[in-house]
């Protein structure tokens, strides 16, 4: 599922090509890229997901606190080792993340069907949560920085 989110991440994001809205034409196009179309429809249900998470009435998503202090549950801990939840803690100092965007950030790192998830891929769902909140084009682009500023060079590995 992970795969099939950073296919379209990578291959839509800064394409001139508008994401396709048509669903069954998204994952024909997905299918034929290799991707199993069990995956295809968590992958697609998780992105629509994110989307509703803009709309939601959950209470992260409606205190504007400041600072807050985040104690991670058994699963969270399980899915984002002590690296991962240091560089949530990280993102938020630097303010690439506000107390709703890191609640959006573990929400969906939680709804993924990985068992735990490398600090990497963590990034790129960081970097996927910004692209898709309005006014968070700043952030986003620090987060791009963080991201791209590899050694290697290399956009994902």
């Amino acid at each position: 599922m992970f795969d099939i989110l950073m296919y379209l991440f990578e291959n839509y994001v800064h394409s001139e090509i508008e994401l396709l809205v048509d669903e069954d034409e998204l994952t024909k196009e997905l299918t034929r890229a290799g991707f199993h179309q069990v995956d295809i429809i968590k992958a697609l249900s998780w992105l629509e997901h994110l989307a509703d998470l803009q709309e939601s009435d959950q209470p992260y998503l409606c205190n504007h606190a400041q600072q807050s202090f985040r104690i991670y549950t058994k699963a969270e801990m399980a899915k984002l080792d002590v690296q991962s939840r240091g560089f949530l803690l990280f993102l938020e100092q630097i303010q690439v993340l506000s107390v709703e965007t890191r609640e959006m950030v573990i929400d969906r790192v939680m709804e993924l069907d990985e068992p735990s998830l490398v600090l990497e891929d963590l990034k790129w769902v960081v970097l996927m949560v910004l692209f898709n909140v309005p006014g968070n084009e700043s952030a986003y682009e620090q987060m791009e920085d963080l991201i791209f500023e590899q050694p290697d060079g290399r956009l994902h590995s």
